[in-house]
């Protein structure tokens, strides 16, 4: 499953946001990558997810294979919503 999110924070995609993708994304048996620009970064990865430095209004997608990717990804989604 995949879906192509918008970064609605004003700080972008910053250390707090981070790790609430993490916790989220390691509660699920899933794997789950975050796109942004052409870098793959596992969203499990806070140090990974913060190397993107991703700026609000930019979009990224999330790519996740495994029994509960929908979950993962739309609990994903609205922490980035």
């Amino acid at each position: 499953m995949e879906k192509t999110i918008l970064i609605k924070s004003t700080a972008g995609l910053h250390a707090e946001l981070a790790a609430k993708i993490v916790q989220s994304a390691s509660k699920y048996d899933v794997d789950i990558k975050l796109i942004y620009e052409h870098v793959t970064i596992d969203a499990k990865s806070i140090l990974g997810l913060m190397s993107l430095a991703v700026p609000q209004g930019k979009n990224v997608k999330l790519v996740a294979t495994g029994d509960n990717a929908d979950k993962a990804i739309s609990e994903i989604e609205k922490i980035l919503s």
